[in-house]
């Protein structure tokens, strides 16, 4: 256990800053599923939750959540996921 002041506070604002990450790393994952569901399924808001995915990866990596290569990474690993599953639709 810290006995410094400062550092004491600083494991507090590290803690809360953890939780915060965690719960938006698992958004984008829910996001991603979802998006690959329903482009999957050929649902009509496939567009619209791919659309909301991309903007939740672009959200972390402005808050600085994840780095800018690997939500790149996820977002052409994601299309490329959307594209097959709604080629094999037409």
């Amino acid at each position: 256990m810290a006995n410094i002041k400062s550092q004491i506070k600083r494991n507090r604002t590290n803690e809360k800053a953890r939780l915060r990450n965690k719960a938006a790393k698992s958004e984008i994952r829910t996001r991603i599923k979802t998006a690959v569901r329903s482009a999957g399924t050929g649902a009509d808001t496939a567009a619209e939750d791919l659309r909301v995915a991309v903007k939740r990866l672009d959200k972390a990596v402005s808050r600085g959540i994840i780095h800018k290569n690997q939500a790149s990474n996820r977002k052409a690993r994601l299309m490329r996921r959307y594209n097959q599953l709604t080629a094999s639709e037409h």
